[in-house]
């Protein structure tokens, strides 16, 4: 008969790691299924993270998942999920080499994955000199001259967020230009170049972006670039069992975790739009805490 695990993770990034850490700690069986291939493993630094600021993130987990291992109820397998099923109580994990693992409670910690990036250039600088997150990588591009690709209400946001950083930025809207008056009143108020014709191409030396090309004839040069990255859904898993998701591609949840699904909760990117790794964390501690709690209430009353 196949061992029933308290709880089951679908992924290894800060969330499902620090859900893991939390629930071994509360002396829960856990399992943590993950393919090892993170969206953030095309950067070289993790920032923001109090204690493990610029560490890479291939390290970030070594070092966490080394500290796991003091909680013998946590094991970690190398893999990936490719279905669940069941109910609350009593699901099911199958993973790619065929193992089924059967599991009280389901967290979905499967972050968002990236669209093909469409600009011609962009993936040999994304991760080394383009980045999506001021707060994550913008004091390495501090006072240098960059390009910020964007278009929308999010244009004069983003402006207004790189200012704290660098006062000399270029806005690229890659041939779209869908704001309102107001919006684009701003940028010309705080004299920022915009430039609406399409983006031919980036020119870039060992990762370094040296200049954006576009259709025009137009030549920016430039040493850095904020750019908003087109995402989808990290698994189709939380969909095929019924959880609820956002436009935006997120998993449903309150601020344990909760989906409406009974026995099934999500954190981390998975979860929000708020990407930082220090936010998917905490996410993931909260989930570990409110599956603990209904863990702990079940078998307080006799429920399982």
């Amino acid at each position: 008969m196949m061992q029933l695990i308290d709880v089951g993770i679908i992924g290894g990034g800060p969330a499902g790691l620090n859900a893991a850490l939390v629930l071994g700690r509360a002396r829960k069986s856990v399992v943590v299924i993950d393919e090892g291939r993170p969206r953030n493993r095309v950067t070289h630094e993790t920032h923001g993270f109090l204690t493990r600021d610029g560490i890479s993130p291939g390290d970030f987990r070594q070092v966490a998942m080394d500290q796991i291992k003091a909680y013998p109820s946590v094991q970690f397998v190398k893999d990936s999920a490719v279905s669940v099923g069941g109910s609350d109580g009593h699901f099911q994990m199958t993973t790619a080499s065929g193992t089924t693992y059967s599991c009280k409670k389901l967290l979905f910690a499967v972050g968002k994955r990236d669209l093909p990036l469409d600009i011609n250039g962009l993936s040999e600088v994304y991760g080394k000199s383009a980045f999506v997150c001021p707060y994550c990588d913008g004091w390495e591009l501090r006072d240098q001259p960059l390009v910020i690709i964007i278009n929308g209400a999010r244009a004069a946001h983003m402006a207004m967020m790189i200012s704290g950083w660098s006062k000399q930025f270029t806005i690229c809207t890659n041939g779209s230009d869908d704001w309102s008056y107001e919006q684009h009143k701003q940028l010309l108020l705080h004299k920022v170049p915009i430039y609406h014709s399409p983006i031919q191409r980036i020119e870039s030396n060992v990762g370094i972006v040296e200049q954006v090309v576009l259709e025009d004839g137009t030549v920016i040069p430039c040493t850095g670039i904020f750019f908003a990255p087109k995402l989808a859904e990290g698994s189709e898993l939380p969909r095929a069992i019924g959880c609820r998701l956002s436009e935006a591609g997120s998993v449903i949840a309150d601020d344990f975790g909760k989906t409406n699904v009974p026995g099934v909760y999500s954190a981390g990117d998975a979860a929000t739009e708020l990407y930082q790794a220090i936010t998917a964390a905490s996410m993931g501690s909260m989930a570990a805490m409110g599956i603990n709690s209904e863990l702990l209430s079940e078998a307080w009353n006799g429920e399982s």
